[in-house]
Formats: structure tokens, C-alpha cells, sequence
């Protein structure tokens, strides 16, 4: 009670509103399970409520993160990782080996690297609630690389969830994570929510890339689905959004004229663009009519075409990018220059007979709705027949999982891109992996790239490492994968009153704040 001019009055408290941070996110979501799939959104909302055993930092560095200590026996084969306290999955339960354990093996069927780390495991097993362990077949130095990798990540989740089959999609969405999931609002197409997790410890480090302390300084986290790039930046300077994950390039102009409103640069390391075949079926089940497609296309075109400004794109005829430690040209410094009738050439040396090429279009991503017209017009100028087919993002990431004919709802050709901190070794770059139905989709099956691959993670001396990654690139070169397109950067728009942003390869909202 509090006297004034004599009379008594009483304290009354006045209850602080939640703090909501609205985002327009790069893509709707409509997969939950970041396992299943690879598609940058899906690997976002993971880190929004799953947490993981290691992270690289904002430096690129593997840091521990569920993991308290870890060590090394000194025959180099028996990893053993002890569980930091306090760790509990948002129905309440304590995070245990168990746990871990059954997300590791669900992990390893999907990912490309995890597949080469359990090629190398004998065994891996519980040794107590909070310690687990990895016994090798024989010494690797991909372990931490494997648990860190900043997409394709083993999320660990419960494991009742992590017994799922690898080949279908989990149903239960709970993880030990900064956010939780609020699947009582999801609205595919409209918006979804994430609230505080008010039971997660974050480690005592401040937050560095996607390691340190995760903190949720905002009580709500809502992703709004603007597929309308123009109203979405209306809704930013109209203070009814606080951030565009992705904004287009050819708004920034406008987005610099509000001083209500910043450009931040998170991701700086770039991206890279990804033109992936289909090799399960005709035409580029034929090596040579591959290699056709890597001299049909430029990558100005694209770049110009989706970017438009060279200071946010980068022409790089490096597989592992441009400004990266195992950059070279090797393999592919006559390609990327649309010489059509060197193409047209290979395509008759590959026996193609003029059956339509099924080229799958994103129309809601904008720096991907550009991209098939052009290749498109690239592949018909060099004698090609192409039947592109227009759909939603989400709906061609469930479509390019599907192993059926073109013809009958498959694909040939897709258009993807990736991040640069994901591309910088043939280790965490999925494209490269050759393993046949283990393979990203598109599913490549080759016994050099992978002896290659697995000869790179096995080696310790940086030199004879960049002399693997020259012959790799030289095998890509005569048998490819995929075609890489140029590299790009973006930045996200913030609303100024919003602070906090980590720089990250990954897009986080723990350590935000919002006045």
C-alpha cells in the first residue's frame, strides 16, 4: 500500500504482454520431420525445437552442445560423449542415451555423411542414462564433423519418435529445444507458431552461430506465410511483420530507403545454386548426356536472372565454392560457357532420342522461380525437349523423393540451392555423394566418387586432401552428379526496433530480442 496525500491506495501490477516475433519466412512449411527431408525450412524449424549433440560456431567451429564431455580412447576407435545435465524434451521427460542413440541410427539411414560415419561404426551403445558410446571399426576423424554439421544435423529426439522407419515421416513433434512447437496453430499457408520453452537450460556461452547459448528472449515466434514478396515488404515497413528471412534482391533498394527497417547480412558464407539429375531414368541415366548439360548452361544467366546485382553474386567455377579451402577449377574450366554445339554433340554420343525432359519449377520461392525458365531456354538451345512443370516449393519437395518414372509423376531435372557453409568439403556436400539409393535424390551410383569421397575422410594432411578433392572434381567432371550454378548472398530485413540477430549459416530466433 502506498500513502498518498493521506490516503491509501493499493500496488496494482500490471502483467507484461507476451513478446511476439513475426517472420516471413523463405518458404511455407509443410513438412514437420527434418529427418525425412533436407528442404532448408524443414532443417529450420528443427533447430527451433530439437536441440543437437555438437554445432559449429560462428566461426565455423565444432563446438559441443547437448554434449558436456567428450573423449577419444587412444587406439582412436571408442568415442564416448557424456550428456549435459538439465536436459528434458518438452513433455517433461529427461533427455537420455537411449534417446540419443535411436536418433543417431534414424539419422545415419538418410544423410550422406552419416551414412560414411556408420559405414565406419561397430557398435554404439548406452553406457549409463547420460553416457553413450561409438566404438569404430577403424579410426576416422569425421566423428565431430558428422555430429556438427550445420544441415542434416542429428536432431535428437525421444526415442519412441526416433524409432520411426527412416522411410516415413515422424507424427509426434517433440524435441529438448529453445522452442516449442505449437501444432494446435499450425496452419499450412497462413502461419506457424513456436513458444518459449521455459524449461530449457542453454549453456553458459554466449550464442555463436548455432552453438552457445540458446536463449529465447521473445515468449513467441510466429513464421507468416506472405508469398507475395512485395506485400511482404509492405507488411515489414508497416510494422505489422519484424523480419523477411529472404527478401527479394530487386527490393533492397526500397527496403534501404525505411529507416525503420536494416538489411542484415547472417549467412556469410553465401549459397550455392544446384541443377540436380535424375540419373534412375533416360536421358541422364547416360553419363554423356550429363556432361552435355554442363556445357549448355551458364551460370551468368541464372545469376543475372534471379539476383540481377553482381555485388550479391559470384560466377565460380569451384564445386566446393569460390573463396573456400578446397577451392579449384579442376574439371570444369572449359564447362558453364553454353557451348551448344559441343553440347548437342554429347547428346547425340548419349543417344538421345528427343523424349521430353521433365524439368520440375518452384513458383513460390523467388529465388528459385526464375531459375527452370532459364534452363529451359539453355536445354533447347542445345537440342533438348523439355516439359517443365510448375508447382509450389513444398509440393516439389515431397515430389523429388519419388523414385517413379517421369512420365508417370517422377522428374529429371530439379533446381535447388544449398548453403555455402554446406558446400565447403565433399564431407558435409550431399551433391557429391555417389551411393546410389543411399544418394541425395537424383540418387547418383559411383564407385570412384565414393572411394574418393570416403578417401578424403580418412585423410589427416591438408595437401594430399586437396590433391582427393582435384581427382573427385575431375570424376564429377566425366561423370556429374549435378550441375553447380553460381554463387549468391542475401541478407535478412529487420525491423530496427528488433535486435540480437546471430550470425549463423543457419536462420535462428533464439537470442533475438524485440523492444
Amino acid at each position: 500500500m502506498i500513502a498518498a496525500l493521506g490516503l491509501t491506495v493499493p500496488v496494482v501490477a500490471v502483467a507484461q504482454q507476451p513478446t511476439t516475433l513475426r517472420v516471413v519466412a523463405h518458404s511455407d512449411l509443410k513438412i514437420l520431420d527434418p529427418i525425412w527431408t533436407t528442404a532448408f525450412i524443414v532443417r529450420n524449424h528443427g533447430y527451433m525445437i530439437y536441440d543437437t549433440l555438437f554445432a559449429l560456431d560462428g566461426e565455423l567451429k565444432i563446438k559441443p552442445q547437448m554434449v558436456d564431455t567428450w573423449k577419444m580412447s587412444d587406439d582412436k576407435l571408442t568415442w564416448t560423449f557424456t550428456l549435459r545435465d538439465g536436459l528434458e524434451f518438452h513433455d517433461g521427460q529427461p533427455v537420455t542415451s537411449e534417446d540419443v542413440i535411436a536418433s543417431l541410427k534414424r539419422w545415419a539411414v538418410r544423410d550422406s555423411l552419416g551414412q560414411l560415419l556408420w559405414s565406419k561404426v561397430a557398435e554404439v551403445k548406452a553406457v549409463d542414462a547420460k553416457t553413450f558410446q561409438l566404438v569404430l571399426k577403424s579410426p576416422t576423424g569425421i566423428v565431430l564433423q558428422a555430429l556438427g554439421k550445420p544441415s542434416g544435423n542429428p536432431f535428437i529426439m525421444p526415442k519412441r519418435v526416433a524409432e520411426t522407419p527412416p522411410s516415413d515421416q515422424i507424427k509426434e513433434f517433440v524435441g529438448s529445444g529453445p522452442f516449442i512447437f505449437k501444432a494446435d496453430e499450425w496452419k499450412p499457408g497462413d502461419k506457424t507458431v513456436y513458444v518459449k520453452n521455459p524449461k530449457y537450460k542453454p549453456r553458459a556461452e554466449p550464442a555463436s552461430g548455432l552453438a552457445g547459448g540458446k536463449v529465447a528472449k521473445v515468449d513467441r515466434v510466429e513464421w507468416v506465410a506472405i508469398p507475395d514478396q512485395q506485400t511482404a515488404v509492405n507488411a515489414l515497413q508497416a510494422g505489422e511483420i519484424d523480419i523477411i528471412e529472404s527478401p527479394q534482391h530487386d527490393l533492397y533498394p526500397l527496403i534501404k530507403k525505411d529507416r525503420n527497417v536494416s538489411l542484415v547480412t547472417t549467412n556469410k558464407w553465401g549459397n550455392q545454386y544446384i541443377y540436380r539429375f535424375n540419373q534412375l531414368f533416360k536421358p541422364f541415366d547416360n553419363a554423356k548426356n550429363r556432361q552435355a548439360m554442363l556445357y549448355a548452361l551458364n551460370q551468368k544467366d541464372f545469376l543475372n536472372g534471379v539476383i540481377g546485382d553482381p555485388e550479391f553474386y559470384t560466377v565460380c567455377k569451384a564445386m566446393f565454392m569460390c573463396g573456400g579451402p578446397y577451392e579449384t577449377t579442376a574439371g570444369f574450366a572449359d564447362k558453364y560457357e553454353s557451348d551448344f554445339a559441343k553440347a548437342r554433340q554429347l547428346l547425340a554420343e548419349g543417344g538421345y532420342d528427343n523424349t521430353p525432359v521433365v524439368l520440375l519449377h518452384s513458383t513460390d520461392l523467388y529465388v528459385l522461380t526464375n531459375m527452370a525458365p532459364i534452363a529451359k531456354s539453355l536445354m533447347e538451345k542445345a537440342g533438348m525437349k523439355v516439359d517443365m512443370q510448375s508447382m509450389d516449393w513444398q509440393t516439389l519437395v515431397a515430389r523429388r523423393a519419388k523414385k517413379d518414372a517421369p512420365d508417370k509423376g517422377g522428374w529429371n531435372v530439379l533446381i535447388t540451392s544449398t548453403s555455402g557453409a554446406d558446400s565447403l568439403d565433399p564431407l558435409t556436400y550431399s551433391f557429391i555423394s555417389a551411393s546410389c539409393d543411399k544418394a541425395w535424390f537424383g540418387w547418383p551410383c559411383d564407385a570412384e566418387i565414393t572411394r574418393l569421397r570416403e578417401a578424403f575422410a580418412d585423410e589427416t594432411d591438408e595437401a594430399k586432401r586437396k590433391e582427393i578433392v582435384e581427382k573427385l572434381q575431375l570424376r564429377a567432371a566425366e561423370v556429374p552428379t549435378h550441375a553447380f550454378l553460381g554463387q549468391y548472398n542475401n541478407a535478412m530485413a529487420i525491423r530496427k526496433n528488433v535486435s540480437g540477430s546471430v550470425v549463423s549459416p543457419v536462420p535462428v530466433f533464439w537470442n533475438i530480442e524485440k523492444k
